[in-house]
């Protein structure tokens, strides 16, 4: 998981995405807020390995409309003979009104047609008709011209069905994933919440249209920052500040996904005084107040045989994939505890 940019582009990149080929990882995960995007980087690094696959963790579904999307993915895959997954989510509504001018009000409703869309582009199959009521294809009524109609892509897809991965962290969005997606893209999760995984997944699965791919076949793929250090505090504070970031001041305070996703691992005393300290300017006391069980909970920190014992939670867990959160070290140590 290389996520989205800072500054500029990552220090190293290709020389990690092409490691990971080496080494056999599945695929390489790239992501978007409002700078980098997520598809370029997976053109240029895909450009330069074989197998890999290409995939978006996430693409955030205000930053286009589902043509331009399925454009996209489509081209992507045939440049790489069928290595793209599709990662989607929502974003929050800080971004999604204040950086692509979209309104937020009934997300999930907004998600279900958007997928929609994009199935109906990428199996080409007729034109493509969608009655809204948020993205109403073709358009009409006031303020057109009239003048839109159904079109067909002129790309043939090299794969009628790219895998599309839902975002989802909290137990709507998520059900929603089991219900209309290939997979599950949570973050901030812990294997200590499987059971309530699997019961809000098997909600959706028990809605899944048969003509979907088989629910045997869904994916969970996980995110876990991994820091092998001898010295186990100094591999933990290399992760508090993301996670001060995320639960103190990525979204609005009663408006953060982020928050209320480690609030329901058991710790919303900690996410409020995190928030309280981060919101308030004080960055450096938010991140020291990132408790260490919390650093256990979501992530793998230590010395490598600290990491395999804590390994083993989440290979018993929901999860089908771990995404690698950590540098080219980090993927030759998880690699070597794999075998």
């Amino acid at each position: 998981m290389l996520g989205y940019w800072k500054a500029g582009p990552p220090a190293g990149a290709l020389d990690a995405v092409q490691e990971a080929e080496r080494l056999g990882f599945d695929s390489v995960w790239t992501a978007e807020a409002y700078g980098s995007d997520a598809f370029t980087p997976l053109a240029w690094w895909g450009a330069a390995t074989s197998t890999i696959r290409l995939a978006t963790g996430i693409a955030q579904l205000s930053a286009r409309t589902p043509a331009s999307t399925a454009m996209t993915a489509m081209t992507l895959d045939h440049l790489s003979g069928g290595r793209v997954i599709l990662g989607l989510g929502i974003s929050g509504p800080q971004v999604v009104e204040g950086w692509y001018g979209q309104p937020f009000p009934k997300p999930l409703a907004r998600t279900r047609e958007y997928v929609a869309i994009l199935r109906s582009i990428m199996a080409r199959q007729a034109p493509v008709e969608a009655a809204g009521p948020q993205l109403p294809l073709p358009r009409t009524g006031e303020g057109t011209t009239g003048l839109g109609k159904p079109l067909m892509s002129t790309l043939h897809p090299v794969r009628e069905h790219i895998p599309i991965h839902l975002a989802a962290e909290g137990p709507r969005n998520t059900a929603l994933a089991a219900e209309i997606a290939d997979g599950w893209l949570p973050f901030l999760f812990a294997p200590s919440n499987d059971a309530d995984a699997r019961a809000l997944l098997a909600e959706g699965f028990a809605k899944r249209d048969a003509a979907l791919p088989s629910a045997e076949g869904f994916e969970v793929s996980v995110p876990v920052p991994i820091v092998v250090d001898d010295d186990v505090d100094a591999a933990a504070d290399r992760l508090r500040p993301m996670i001060a970031l995320y639960v103190g001041g990525m979204g609005a305070k009663g408006a953060n996904f982020h928050f209320d996703a480690v609030a329901r691992l058991g710790f919303e005393a900690e996410c409020l005084q995190i928030q309280e300290h981060y919101l308030a300017g004080r960055k450096s006391d938010a991140i020291a107040a990132v408790p260490m069980r919390l650093i256990d909970e979501i992530g793998l920190v230590g010395p490598v045989e600290r990491v395999r014992d804590g390994l083993a939670r989440w290979e018993e867990s929901v999860v089908t994939r771990i995404l690698v959160q950590g540098d080219i070290h980090a993927l030759r140590a998880v690699a070597q505890l794999r075998g």
